[in-house]
């Protein structure tokens, strides 16, 4: 969870034993866990979770892996340099893809402390503004993911690529994500399960991988 977001609360309603069948009322913060965010995140008037069609949320993955350069530095972030290292390995990313961070952040991610930063001060790895822009311009990517609480570095506070880059261009976001290092660099696609929440910001979402 986002730092002073409220938690997930659970309340059980009726239970097989009493009501012969079994409910709970779930309460969640649109940004719980592994999520979604949809362009109205930071945009005023931008699309909202439920105008993102189905087909455009099955997206071929591009995964871009920063996590041995920049090793324990929570202030790592993708730069221009790492695409072109990436093409010059991989080929040209190809247009419209969902292009995946992988910073290695979910191994810390049991710990708040470690994932996030201490409260008021949080520090976390995230996209370069530079290189996110590249990735929409000459790339044509429509959507970030990372393994981390955020697509903005932790101090990044403004968060520059969300409100000026990504958002504005109609990207949607995924968070948190967990199990990049299984997947390829190229090749694989991605099925992102949300909440076609009216009006929503986001949702928490399943996000399954189709490995070749």
């Amino acid at each position: 969870m986002w730092p002073g977001a409220p938690a997930l609360e659970a309340e059980t309603l009726v239970t097989v034993a009493h009501d012969g069948y079994y409910a709970r009322r779930v309460t969640f913060f649109e940004h719980t866990g592994t999520h979604f965010d949809a362009p109205c995140h930071f945009i005023d008037g931008a699309k909202s979770v439920e105008k993102i069609p189905a087909s455009e949320l099955v997206r071929p993955a591009v995964v871009i892996d920063i996590s041995a350069r920049i090793g324990q530095d929570a202030d790592g972030e993708l730069l221009l340099e790492d695409i072109h290292a990436f093409e010059n390995q991989h080929g040209e990313i190809p247009q419209s893809a969902a292009i995946l961070l992988r910073t290695g952040w979910e191994e810390f991610n049991t710990d708040s402390l470690r994932y996030a930063g201490a409260p008021g001060d949080l520090r976390f790895p995230g996209f370069g503004v530079e290189a996110s822009k590249f990735l929409v311009e000459k790339r044509g990517a429509v959507a970030f993911g990372t393994d981390t609480l955020g697509i903005d570095t932790g101090a990044a506070t403004t968060f520059p690529v969300h409100s000026q880059v990504t958002h504005p261009a109609g990207l949607w976001h995924l968070e948190n994500l967990q199990n990049l290092a299984q997947l390829p660099a190229l090749g694989a696609w991605i099925v992102v399960g949300v909440l076609p929440l009216v009006g929503g910001s986001g949702s928490p979402a399943r996000v399954i991988a189709l490995v070749p």
